[in-house]
This record gives C-alpha cells, structure tokens and sequence, in this order.
C-alpha cells in the first residue's frame, strides 16, 4: 500500500531552485492581539482618562474642541457596544473597524451635527481611543488612517524616556536624519498595535510588521525596517541578531525539512532519504550537502515521482530507470526547447553511491536491508566520464587563453575609470547646486534628486551627489559612481594578485595582515592569511609592492569613512548560511543606508561586467568578453607556472590538496615537463618521506632566512619564491619576479640611457646579436618603469598608509 504525505503548508516547492533566503512569518499575521488592561473599562472611566492625554486641550478657549473629543470618543464606543464580543478588543475586530475607514461613514450618519463637524469629532475622538489605548490598531488600519500627530503624541506619551534613548543612539549609529525619522515612525505603530512599551517589545512584533508589509508590498523594500532594528537592539527584547537580515535568514536547515520542500509523495522513501542523509550530514560542508540533497530528492526521486506516479519503492523496474537515466542527459527549459546536460555524469555517480552505500550499511544495520536493491545506475553509465572531464578541461583553458591577453586591458581601465570618476567627485563637490563646471571636456551641472526638491523631511539634508552632462542629458549618481570605480578596481588587482577565491577575498580581514620580521636584517617582509574558506585550508600570501599599494587604499578608504579606523562587520555566508562574527573586513561599504556590511559576491559580478564594458573587449564572434572572479584564480595559476614558479608552490598558494587539480587551472603546460616534474617529486618524496612533518634543522632554518637576505638587488628586492633556482639567470631587468623600489627610479632611468647608448654604439659596430639582447633589456626596463610610475600614482596622496599589521620577529 502507497503512503503519501501532504506538502507543508506555507512551504516554497523549490524545485529546479535555490533556497530562499528569507522567511515570510506569514503565520504570524494569523496570531490575534489581545485586549489591553483598559479592554472592559465602562465609557464613562474612559471618558475620564482623556484629559490625561497630551493631546487633550486646556483652557476655556478651547471648551468646543474638548467637547467634540469627548462626543467622538463616546459615539465610537456606543457603536461598538453593538457589536458582539467579550471586550473592546473582540469588538473592534468582529465589527470590521480593524480592516477600513468605512465604518465611520456608519457613525457619522448617526450624528444629528452637520457632515464636517461630526467627522471631525469621530477622527479627533478615534486618535485619542487609540492613545488610550482602548483598542490596538492593526497596521492595515493605520495605513487607511493617516492621522496627524498622532506618532508624534504616540512618543509623548509611552515611554518617552526610551524615544530618546533611541534618538540619542541613532548618533551612535551614524543614522541619517530621514533614515530615523522613518525607523520612529515604524515604531510607534508597533507600539500603537502591540499596546507594549518599546523595552518589551519582541523579534516577532518586528517581524510581524515586516510579514505584513512584504504581503501589502509584494516583496518591496520597507523604509526605515533596518534602522528600527538596529535602534531597538540592545533595548528591546530582539535575541542576538544585530540585524533584521540575520533574523530573517533560515540559517542550516533540517535535513527533513529541506526534502519535504520537494514534495515527496511516498512516506517510506521520503523517510530513506532523511535518514540517509542524515547519515552523510556530519561529512559533509552545507553547501555540498544541500546539493546531495537536491540531486536525491529532486533531480533524482521526484523526478521518477512526477513521471511515474504511485511508485512506492526504491527497487526500480528497468524500464523506469533507463527512462530517467534518458531524461537526465538532457534539460527541458520552458519554452520546450532541450539542451544536453553537463554534468549528468556526476549525478549518476551521486544516485550510484546512494545505492552502494545502502546495500553495504544492510550488512552491518539489519535496518538497512529493507532498502538495499539493485543500483539503477550501472557501471557502464559512467562510461564517457573521463572524456567529460577533459572536455571541461579543455574548455577552462580556452576560457584562460581568450582572457588573459586582455588582462592588462581590463587592469588599464578600471585604474582609468576609478582615477576619472575620484577626480570628477572631487570637483562637483566644491560646485554649489545648479552651477556648472567643466571636466575632461565634458561640461556638467550639479544637480539634486526630486525629492531632496520637493519634500520637506529632506531640505535641510545634504543632498546626494548627483550631476548632468549637459551634452548627453544623462544624469549620473557621483557617490555611486565613485564607490562603483574604487570597488571595482580593487576586487580586480586583489584578485589577480593573489589567486584568491571570491568568498576567501570578502572573509579577507584586517586582522589576515601579518609581518615576518627578520632577525638579522630587521627587513619586514609582509603577509596576507587567507582564512580556511571551501577547502578549510589556511594559507599565507607574501603581499607583493603592488597588492600592498592596493590594500593601503582600501584601508585608507575605510579609516576616512569611520573616524580613522576599520568598521567592525559580520558576513553572512551564503554557502553555509551562517553569520560569521563581527570583524574589520577590508571589503565593506555602506553604499545604502547607515550600516556598514560586507557585500554580495553578486554586487562584485555586476562591479566586473560594468568595467569590462567600458574597455570594449569582445569575443571572436564580437559578443562582449565576460570575466568572472575565478577566471583570475586561473588566470593567475597560469601566469604564475609559466613564468618559472613550481607548480607544487602554486598548488600550496592557490589551497588545492591534490596537485592535479592545479594542473586543470593551468590553461599553458608542457606535458613532458609535468611528467619530469612529478619523476622528481616522487624521487624526493622516496628519499625524505617525512620531511614535511618535522621540525626544521637550525641549518635549514638558517638557509631560509639567508634567503631573504641575497633577496637584495640594485633596483629593488627579488621575489623567486624559496627553494626554487633563478630561471633568468640573475638577468634581473628581464626578470618578472624583480620587484621594485621607488626609490631605485633614477637609478633605473639610468640604466635605460645607458642601454639606449650601448644599442647606438653596437649598430654602429655592426654588432646585431648585441642589438638584439641589448633591445630585450631596453624593452624590459622600459615596461618595469612605467609599473612603477603607476604604482607611485595611484598610491595614497598623504603619503604612506600603515596597514596595521603585527610584527612577527624573534623574541
């Protein structure tokens, strides 16, 4: 007999999707509210409340105005008493008050005073029914409200010692003044629909208004929700979260609950699969486990659900296993068309080992046997898997080799745009609105959005950078601009530098710069950690002149925006779905809003697709090249093995375990010498099979740091990696790994005079094979100058820009 379960109530069938993000809290829209102390107070001990309100007026001028407000307030609560229910509470609801203003027109119509004075009586008595707090407003109610003043008397009057508490941490906070005025306004309307003061407020009164505003909204950002959040914790009773986002978040999900997500039609199955997962879990990170779970419930089980409906076990007839063995080769997109699918391979290798590891449990767990059948996957499926993979192979390579000539391309212009969009900024700030200036022969005119013009709340604010090109009529947003050219920049020479992973560059810290301090020398020799990312493998980077040209700026950028130092932030992650703890990231902003954040990998993807625009770089078949953050991680493998280094130093700088795996990335490398390689390695390793796992000799350790020592040279420092022999035969002006000093400019200038004298003087001798050397070397030394001009320009124009970093050196 076939179990079927029911799908989850208020669950997203994901199917063919990721994750959502964010929670709904739907639920919480269902859950009543309570009536308050005052819910069974007769009429006329309400009435005698309303001259303690603040909005109540005194003197005798103003006799007729307290009269309309009492007669407002006592026709309003006449008409509930109509309605049935156990208080005020119960009445305000069943009598559909709580969803409209329409039932005014009712009492209204009911008053023998004329239409304007009787509607007057029954809003004014309405703000002071609710400011007594008689009845609690839903927030569907306040929006079709609108009243005037009545947040403002909200504030006066509950609790208003913690209203300033909030304001005097809104400065705190760097809140900006709108930003605030919106996150009070969100406030007092939980205050007004919870009936609870603001220190007992909850995380689900927050984030009740939040589910109600998403499904009034459908989705669209709610103003001034982030900035409540960050006023009230701490105050109020929000848990640990610092932010509405991280509340929101559903963080690692139960196994059970991401399979139920698929919809599983047959109970015992759906059971097989949580528990075997279950099993695999603790192995496994959360991203590669969730992608198990989607190749075993969805690609694989409800796939044979939805085309075979009513199957009930996991003991699959031939037919219906080679059918969806078929179906999976390729990918139906919705408008009917197909397309093979890549890596079908790796799903079968994945439903394969599902079956192979229930038939060998069943012989250590009896409770195992009743799922152990035979594989539908066979071995002969997997046939074409080697040939798959060397297609990848191939096809990453050619990635490379269309990408990495135009590399320098791509580094030119986004130093351009960030230089031109910095100085653009720099001048229109200086300009007053509506006047115009003139830059790079373009003729601008400051001007301000439309609501910095027309509403009142942002007059007295600095409006946002904004000017128009008056040759164009395009309007361009300079603080974006600006931010958009720096970060750019930065992800790009950051990540070709090193090699890092996207994820490995955002978790990059302040606190991953470190110094080794040479003990004889007291050369410092600066390192980047890079914190244990996909492989949990930590690794340090030897930060070269120009990467650490390019972190000064960054840390200068941060310490000028949050009074001389680096904001702390957390970061959430998108594969393991947590929230890492607060840090000084060095990629963080507050493009938006107040709060400073580590952005989105998906923020950088546009940052690098907006850049390659600008150089006009395109395909063979003209579409436009696009770049992703691992083509630098490959392209820099690549450079870094044809340029001498080792491929065993690239394996260890890139993180990769398995050497192979370094080889993939490689997109130019010579067979042979990868096969001599491995001979030597394999050598050695039979020679000194532990070498890796014992302390250094002091020998040894005396010869790494005479290393560092002969690592002087005329011009500036070499960086050859240790252990590895000079490929250039000291030709150090030829040499890429010759890195160097600013200092050494005139000397360098020098030597390109002299070069230039030498070739004169062998053409005039006749000396051709001289011509040719001494004109390799001129083009060398030339290329290297122009490096280090750009390296001097684009260097902080204080001056020298400590990175902060601890020294490391003998005790």
């Amino acid at each position: 007999m076939t179990t079927h379960t029911k799908p989850p109530q208020g669950l997203e069938d994901r199917r063919g999707s990721g994750t959502p993000i964010f929670k709904r809290n739907d639920e919480l829209l269902d859950m009543p509210v309570p009536g308050g102390p005052r819910d069974h107070w007769p009429v006329n001990a309400i009435l005698e409340m309303l001259p303690t309100l603040p909005t109540w007026p005194s003197g005798a001028e103003h006799s007729d105005y307290r009269t309309r407000i009492a007669s407002g307030v006592r026709a309003i609560l006449e008409w509930l008493k109509s309605w049935p229910g156990q208080g005020w509470q119960e009445r305000w609801v069943s009598s559909g008050a709580d969803i409209g203003m329409d039932w005014i027109d009712v009492v209204v119509a009911a008053d023998s005073r004329s239409l304007s004075t009787a509607r007057a009586s029954i809003g004014s008595g309405l703000t002071s029914l609710l400011l007594c707090q008689v009845v609690f407003p839903s927030y569907t109610f306040l929006a079709a409200f609108r009243p005037t003043g009545l947040y403002a008397h909200a504030r006066a009057l509950f609790r208003p010692d913690l209203f300033a508490q909030l304001e005097a941490r809104s400065k705190e906070l760097k809140i900006p003044r709108a930003a605030l005025s919106q996150a009070l306004c969100l406030i007092s309307k939980v205050v007004l629909h919870t009936g609870r003061d603001i220190d007992e407020l909850t995380a689900e009164d927050m984030l009740t208004f939040r589910a109600w505003a998403q499904r009034q909204r459908r989705g669209a950002g709610i103003s001034g929700l982030g900035a409540a959040w960050g006023l009230l914790h701490g105050i109020a009773k929000l848990g640990d979260h610092t932010s509405i986002r991280d509340a929101l978040r559903h963080g690692q999900r139960p196994t059970a609950e991401l399979v139920s997500a698929y919809r599983i039609q047959c109970l015992p199955v759906n059971d097989a699969l949580v528990r075997y997962l279950d099993e695999r879990r603790p192995a496994l990170d959360y991203s590669s486990f969730t992608s198990l779970v989607r190749i075993l419930a969805g690609t694989f089980w409800a796939d044979i659900e939805r085309h075979h409906p009513g199957i009930d076990t996991l003991d699959l007839p031939r037919d219906v296993a080679a059918a969806w063995r078929d179906r999976l080769k390729t990918i139906q997109s919705k408008d009917g068309s197909s397309r093979p699918r890549k890596d079908h391979h790796l799903i079968f290798i994945h439903v394969r080992a599902f079956y192979r590891d229930l038939q060998e449990w069943a012989l250590e767990d009896p409770s195992w046997a009743q799922w152990s059948f035979p594989n539908p996957v066979r071995k002969a499926d997997l046939a074409g898997q080697a040939k798959a993979q060397k297609r990848r192979t191939a096809a990453m390579h050619q990635r490379v080799r269309e990408r990495l000539p135009h590399l320098p391309v791509l580094v030119e212009t986004a130093e351009r745009h960030k230089a031109e969009m910095a100085a653009l900024h720099a001048v229109a700030e200086r300009v007053a609105l509506g006047d115009m200036f003139i830059q790079n022969g373009s003729t601008y005119c400051r001007t301000a959005p439309k609501s910095y013009r027309s509403k009142a709340d942002y007059r007295h604010l600095t409006p946002p950078l904004h000017v128009e090109d008056l040759t164009t009529g395009d309007v361009l947003d300079l603080d974006r601009a600006e931010h958009d050219a720096f970060w750019a920049w930065a992800a790009i020479e950051v990540l070709r530098h090193t090699g890092i992973r996207i994820e490995e560059m955002l978790e990059t810290t302040h606190l991953g710069l470190v110094s080794y301090q040479l003990p004889d020398t007291g050369e410092i020799v600066p390192m980047l950690q890079i914190v244990p990312s996909k492989s949990n493998e930590e690794r340090l980077l030897l930060v070269g002149p120009e990467l650490a040209s390019v972190l000064a700026s960054i840390i200068s950028r941060l310490r000028r925006d949050n009074g001389g130092t680096v904001p702390l932030t957390t970061r959430y992650d998108g594969y393991e779905h947590v929230v890492g703890p607060a840090l000084p990231h060095l990629f963080q902003h507050k493009l938006k809003g107040w709060k400073w954040e580590v952005p989105s990998v998906s923020f950088f993807y546009r940052l690098l697709d907006k850049t390659l625009a600008l150089t006009g770089v395109t395909t063979a078949d003209g579409e436009p090249l696009r770049y992703r953050p691992h083509d630098f991680r490959r392209m820099f493998a690549t450079e870094a093995v044809t340029g001498g280094l080792p491929i065993h130093i690239v394996a260890r700088l890139l993180g990769h375990a398995n050497i192979n795996t370094t080889q993939a990335y490689t997109a130019v490398f010579d067979d042979d010498l990868v096969r001599t390689y491995r001979a030597f390695l394999d050598k050695r390793r039979a020679q000194r099979p532990e070498a890796e796992y014992r302390e250094p000799t002091e020998e040894e350790w005396s010869e790494f740091q005479q290393h560092f020592q002969l690592r002087k040279l005329e011009l500036g420092e070499c960086g050859r990696p240790y252990g590895t022999p000079c490929k250039h035969e000291h030709a150090c002006i030829r040499c890429p790994s010759l890195r160097l000093e600013p200092r050494a400019r005139p000397r360098l200038i020098e030597i390109i005079a002299s070069l230039r004298d030498r070739i004169d003087e062998a053409r005039l001798n006749g000396w051709s094979g001289e011509v040719a050397g001494l004109t390799t070397s001129l083009n060398a030394a030339s290329n290297k100058l122009v490096s280090l001009d750009r390296m001097i320009d684009r260097g902080p124009s204080g001056g020298p820009v400590g990175l902060g970093i601890p020294v490391i050196g003998p005790s």
